[in-house]
């Protein structure tokens, strides 16, 4: 645990999310004792940690310690709406096709939108979503709501995943997060297995009287 000042003085504490055993902590230095790997490698990450600090301290004028808390933690300070950023890919979108994209891309990216729609609606009751709260939960829950109540196979599911992550993306391009929720998501298509036709039906498709044009 770190023990951090913000600008005007306000102290908090913020994990390092490492452990060390208190008798070979050293509370002067604040760094771990001792010579071994363990101890070289902790002592390096805390140094690494503390130049993060530095560097955020000094890009910003005013800092409180929510705003250092969420810079550390890779949280940008402003607010954005996920739908907002959505709809206007797809306005966007809708102008260039013709040129750029085809019809049925532009439906695709409006029935994903949709989705993401009724499913923040379903699980959180609200009718925007910061994009700051998009995490690994918000990304499976997903998932598993547009396999159970949208119905939709796993391929399916994960076509519209696709086109959801493409707006998180924007979002990290623009540096609106700087980190990618998907990170850690795995996304990958079942191979579809189609029963090869028997002996029988092929001749019989074989035999049927085909309209010549």
């Amino acid at each position: 645990m770190a023990d951090l000042s913000a600008h005007h003085g306000e102290r908090f504490e913020i994990s390092t999310k490492r452990e060390c055993e208190p008798e070979k902590w050293n509370s002067v230095t604040g760094r771990k004792n001792g010579t071994r790997e363990d101890a070289r490698l902790l002592n390096s990450y805390l140094d690494a940690m503390q130049l993060k600090i530095y560097d955020i301290q000094k890009q910003m004028i005013e800092l409180n310690a929510e705003k250092l808390r969420n810079r550390i933690n890779g949280v940008s300070d402003k607010s954005k709406d996920i739908l907002e950023i959505f709809q206007d890919h797809n306005d966007k979108l809708a102008k260039m096709v013709g040129s750029d994209y085809a019809l049925g891309t532009l439906g695709r990216y409006r029935t994903s939108y949709d989705h993401t729609k009724a499913f923040i609606q379903w699980k959180y009751k609200t009718s925007g979503f910061d994009i700051h709260k998009l995490d690994y939960e918000f990304i499976s829950e997903y998932e598993f709501w547009l396999k159970t109540e949208r119905h939709l196979g796993h391929n399916t599911a994960m076509k519209y995943l696709t086109n959801f992550k493409k707006i998180v993306f924007i979002c990290v391009k623009k540096g609106w997060l700087i980190r990618d929720p998907f990170v850690t998501f795995k996304m990958t298509l079942k191979e579809v297995n189609r029963e090869a036709l028997t002996s029988a039906e092929l001749l019989n498709i074989s035999n049927k009287d085909l309209p010549s044009h």
